[in-house]
C-alpha cells in the first residue's frame, strides 16, 4: 500500500501511523466522494482503508460505452475489477463487507426493496462485519454518510445507520466481544461531497466565464435547506490530488462516462473557487476547535525525526 511505504509526515500521541477508515454504500463511491483527500493522506503517509458494504451488482450502467450485454451479463465481477484499480490508484487497503445492492427503486409507489437485500437487513446484525473492521484495523477517523445517505439511495441511508452503529459497538468490550478486543475510534465524519454551496459556487463560475454549467438544471430543482447548509464543519485542502480522484474514477468505467459530467468543469476552475473536500464532524473523543482543515485535527503530532 503507497501510504505505508512513505514515512509518516504525522502520528498518533503514542507514535503510531495514523489510519483512517472510509465507509462506503458501493464501489465507484470512494472515488466520487472523498478521494483526494483519501490521496492527499496516502501521500502523507496514513494508512488508508476503504469498507464498500455491497457489490454494486444492481447498479445501472451508466456509462454508454460500457452498456453492453456483455458488461450487464458480469457486472457483479467486473465491478469488483473496478473497484480494485481504483484501490491501487488511490493507494488504499478495501474490504468487502459482503452485503447485496439493493437498488435504486423506481415508480409511485415504490417497489418493495428485493428480499435480503443491504437496505431492508437489521442495523445491528449489519453493523457486525463492519465492527470486526474496526476492531482489526482500529482507525483514528471514520468518514460515512450524513442520515440523508448523501442522497436517498436506501444502500446510503442503511450505510450511515450501520456506521454510527460500528463506531458505538466497537467501542464496548461486551458486544461480540469474539470480534476483538475493543476500539473507540476517536472521531466520526459525515462526507458532504455535493452540497449546495459548493454546486452553487462552481455554476456560477462556469456561468462567469461563459460556460455552460452541468449543474444549472439540478439547480433549479434544488430547493433551498437552511437545515444543511452550515453543517460543514471540516474543508480538507486536497486540490493538489484532484487528478488521482479523476483517475479513480475512471476507472470504474460501467458508473462513469469520461465525457460525463463529472469532467465538464475545467480543472483549473475548481482549484480557483473549491479546493477542498467537505466533512461535518459528528462525533469526536479528542479536543478540537472549529473549523477544522484537517480530520486528524486533536489526534495527530508531528512525526519523529
Amino acid at each position: 500500500m503507497a501510504g505505508v511505504n512513505e514515512a509518516p509526515l504525522r502520528v498518533d500521541d503514542r507514535g503510531e501511523r495514523l489510519r483512517l477508515l472510509h465507509v462506503h454504500a458501493h464501489p465507484d463511491d470512494e472515488s466520487s466522494k472523498g478521494a483526494a483527500t483519501t490521496a492527499r493522506y496516502v501521500a502523507e503517509g496514513v494508512e488508508v482503508m476503504v469498507a464498500t458494504c455491497t457489490g454494486g451488482e444492481r447498479g445501472s450502467i451508466l456509462n454508454p460505452n460500457m452498456d453492453r450485454p456483455d458488461v450487464l451479463a458480469n457486472i457483479a465481477e467486473i465491478r469488483r475489477q473496478e473497484m480494485d484499480a481504483a484501490r491501487r490508484i488511490l493507494g488504499i487497503e478495501q474490504v468487502w463487507l459482503g452485503f447485496v445492492d439493493s437498488g435504486l427503486p423506481e415508480g409511485d409507489p415504490l417497489p418493495p426493496l428485493p428480499e435480503g437485500s443491504f437496505a431492508t437487513l437489521d442495523v445491528d446484525e449489519a453493523s457486525i462485519p463492519l465492527v470486526e473492521v474496526v476492531r482489526r484495523f482500529r482507525p483514528h477517523v471514520i468518514t460515512t454518510y450524513d442520515e440523508r445517505g448523501g442522497y436517498p439511495h436506501p444502500d446510503h441511508v442503511m450505510c450511515h445507520k450501520i456506521s454510527v452503529a460500528a463506531y458505538d459497538h466497537a467501542a464496548d468490550p461486551d458486544w461480540h466481544p469474539e470480534l476483538g478486543p475493543a476500539w473507540q475510534t476517536p472521531k466520526l465524519y459525515y462526507s458532504f461531497a455535493f452540497h449546495l454551496d459548493k454546486t452553487k459556487a462552481l455554476d456560477e463560475a462556469m456561468t462567469a466565464r461563459g460556460l455552460e454549467s452541468p449543474y444549472a438544471e439540478r439547480l433549479r430543482r434544488w430547493p433551498p435547506d437552511p437545515a444543511m447548509q452550515g453543517r460543514v464543519t471540516t474543508r480538507v485542502p486536497c486540490g493538489e490530488y484532484f487528478e488521482v480522484r479523476d483517475r479513480a474514477l475512471i476507472a470504474h468505467a460501467t458508473q462513469i462516462d469520461p465525457e460525463g459530467t463529472w469532467f465538464q468543469i475545467p480543472m483549473d476552475l475548481q482549484l480557483e473557487v473549491w479546493p477542498t473536500e467537505d466533512f461535518e464532524l459528528a462525533r469526536t473523543t479528542v479536543p478540537t476547535h472549529l473549523p477544522e482543515d484537517d480530520l486528524f485535527t486533536g489526534i495527530a503530532v508531528p512525526a519523529p525525526a
